[in-house]
């Protein structure tokens, strides 16, 4: 009797990145982002100072909470800093 074939496991094949298609797309992609830019340029670079500007406020939002915000100790600023902590302070 011959062993029984349809059990065999397949690993499950995941499809190229750069298989014809993906090449096909990815330089139609290219080709769009390059006449989007070329078009569009004063639009784009008009936006940017105002992007710059804006990106302000949220880098201080995400800068500022690895290290407790200011303030620290939720007290009197001027207040000595309980002993074994640094008087460090913005």
């Amino acid at each position: 009797m011959e062993p029984h074939t349809d059990h065999i496991d397949h690993q499950q094949q995941r499809p190229s990145r750069f298989s014809a298609a993906n090449i096909v797309l990815y330089g139609f992609l290219a080709i769009a982002a390059f006449y989007l830019i070329a078009e569009h340029r004063a639009h784009l670079l008009g936006w940017l100072p105002w992007l710059l500007i804006l990106a302000c406020p949220l880098l201080h939002v995400f800068m500022h909470g690895k290290h407790g915000g200011h303030g620290g100790q939720g007290g009197d600023r001027n207040s000595s800093p309980p002993s074994g902590q640094s008087s460090h302070q913005h």
